[in-house]
């Protein structure tokens, strides 16, 4: 808005042609020595101003790169107020920056490499994180510590192909609002991976903010992974806060000046120990916790949080076999990536003229209607919906991580061993 203003008062004041300032769309923060600096939020409101028929848009050199992700608009980069008014009297423009190759490969990690073949053992959770990945499911790990569920949690990301052209450039536009996106990457072409602590407040999870508005963890984690480690130990209301995004994937933020909505379509991850006290319950002489006690821990998670969670694992500690086992044998991340890929194809092929890509996304109404599975495949179910143990929603996650096993599996259609199989992973029975 600085820089607008600025431009209007000098068209007003006759320093620069009138006629010159009625295309272009100005943005940018205009210091007291007549700089100006970068911004946030410009993808989005470049992309805003292309919708609106703005053809020309005038920005900082900073956020130059930025701007160019949007096709078909001129990008006029200025350094400084003065550079801008020669431009505006002369129509001298600066070149245009060149736009990022959108095909390029992913710019490598600035952090330690990570790997599924770094976790030892755990084969039924290692499971639960491909059918995640390969179908964008929600996960619950419960478990005492030192079992893996933090190392099992960050290598998640590592199983989850590149961003497809619109979903980046809408994770991009978040994390640019944010001003969270990495000066030498102006696109995030990656998964991103929200892991934020305990005492993070609901402003944090879900968005806010005074004046103006920012998006919280559930929006930074779009497209991506939002890991709760320690869930417990947040607050009952902040974890709470999570059932609207994980039913719509977008959250509305009020305020007094208004309310703003961003996306949130997010794979969560949540990992629990059993106890407050921490310790392995194999000990008795080293866990003192009560049943009680168990219970009221756990009861943080409430029911209906539960209920939008797709799978539950109990992740127990590695046999001494398995940690002096061979690790050139277990499987990588690129392994196990390429079958989830393989997987995504699939359903994608399946939800071809749809508004849906994983089978995550599909409604329920879609589930029931379009891709309702044969009477034989939901014989698993049937006692436990007789029975009340599976909810109407629970149901329909049910469904839609069998037909996710499906895909890994290469076949056309579940059938009762992927229902039984999906089943088991809702219910928390480790098979």
């Amino acid at each position: 808005m600085a820089l607008a203003i600025a431009i209007a008062i000098l068209g007003a004041a006759g320093v620069v042609p009138a006629e010159r300032i009625a295309e272009p769309f100005f943005l940018g923060e205009l210091g007291l020595d007549g700089r100006l600096r970068p911004v946030r939020g410009v993808l989005p409101s470049v992309l805003g101003a292309a919708c609106d028929g703005d053809a020309t848009v005038v920005i900082p050199s900073a956020n130059a790169a930025e701007a160019a992700l949007v096709p078909g608009v001129r990008v006029v980069p200025v350094a400084d107020l003065r550079q801008l008014v020669e431009w505006l009297r002369r129509g001298d423009a600066p070149p245009e920056p060149l736009a990022p190759d959108l095909d390029a490969p992913a710019p490598p990690a600035t952090h330690p490499a990570v790997d599924l073949s770094d976790v030892v053992g755990q084969p039924v959770a290692r499971r639960a994180l491909e059918i995640c990945a390969a179908g964008g499911h929600n996960l619950w790990m419960l478990g005492p510590p030192g079992t893996g569920k933090t190392l099992l949690a960050e290598r998640l990301p590592t199983l989850l192909p590149d961003l497809e052209l619109d979903h980046a450039l809408e994770v991009t536009a978040i994390q640019s609002v944010a001003g969270a996106l990495p000066p030498n990457s102006p696109m995030v072409s990656r998964p991103p991976f929200v892991s934020p602590h305990h005492t993070a407040s609901t402003a944090a999870i879900i968005g806010g903010g005074s004046t103006v508005v920012r998006p919280g963890a559930v929006s930074l984690a779009h497209r991506g992974v939002l890991f709760m480690d320690e869930a417990p130990e947040f607050p009952r209301h902040v974890l709470d806060s999570l059932r609207q995004p994980l039913e719509s994937g977008r959250v509305t933020v009020s305020r007094s000046a208004g309310s703003v909505t961003f996306p949130a379509r997010f794979m969560l991850v949540l990992a629990a120990n059993p106890c407050p006290c921490a310790q392995p319950q194999d000990h008795t002489d080293t866990c003192q916790c009560t049943p009680t006690l168990r219970r009221r821990y756990l009861g943080r998670l409430s029911g209906p949080l539960i209920d939008r969670i797709d799978m539950k694992v109990t992740v127990a500690r590695s046999s001494r076999r398995e940690l002096m086992a061979d690790r050139q044998f277990v499987e990588s991340s690129k392994v196990v990536a390429e079958r989830v890929l393989e997987a995504r194809k699939r359903a994608a092929d399946r939800l071809s003229g749809t508004l849906w890509r994983t089978n995550a996304e599909i409604p329920s109404s879609a589930l029931h209607a379009d891709y309702r599975l044969s009477g034989e495949a939901m014989k698993p179910v049937t006692a436990c919906l007789d029975s009340g143990a599976l909810s109407a929603r629970g149901l329909d996650r049910v469904v839609r991580v069998a037909w996710t096993i499906a895909d890994l599996a290469g076949k056309d259609t579940p059938g009762q061993d992927e229902t039984g199989t999906a089943l088991a992973l809702w219910l928390g029975v480790n098979t």
